[in-house]
């Protein structure tokens, strides 16, 4: 008689099941981990907005941003026009097409933008995208 309790039919235990609920979680937790990256830490700018902004984020994409002050960031490193340029066909270089975003502040002088568009095109670059902000409710 112990013989058959022992290998006989198993109860189910009275609990609940909480394995699909982790794997939503992590699942959750990795698109948060992804989605987050897509600002970059210690460079505050004011972005103009647009009705509709397609995101460019890619593991190797470079952001080129533009400060009020006119001045020009490689990935939050601060860079001149000509540094620019050769940091951009040594990377073109190594990875031939790969994505550009422009980060411009929304007091930035125009012409300053257009200078940095002109040398993406200068340097053969095709993947660009201009980031924008979320337009606000009450405009």
């Amino acid at each position: 008689m112990a013989n058959q309790s022992r290998f006989g039919v198993k109860k189910r235990s009275s609990g609940i099941n909480v394995t699909p609920f982790v794997d939503v979680l992590l699942v959750v937790l990795v698109i948060f981990i992804l989605t987050s990256n897509a600002s970059i830490p210690g460079l505050k700018v004011d972005l103009p907005k647009a009705s509709a902004a397609v995101a460019l984020e890619k593991p190797k994409t470079r952001a080129i941003t533009i400060d009020n002050g006119g001045q020009v960031f490689l990935d939050a490193y601060p860079v001149s026009l000509n540094e620019l340029e050769e940091r951009l066909r040594t990377e073109k270089a190594l990875t031939p097409d790969f994505p550009v975003i422009v980060r411009g502040d929304a007091s930035v002088q125009y012409a300053k933008v257009i200078e940095v568009l002109d040398l993406l095109r200068k340097v053969e670059l095709n993947q660009i995208g201009l980031v924008t902000g979320k337009p606000s409710a009450g405009g």
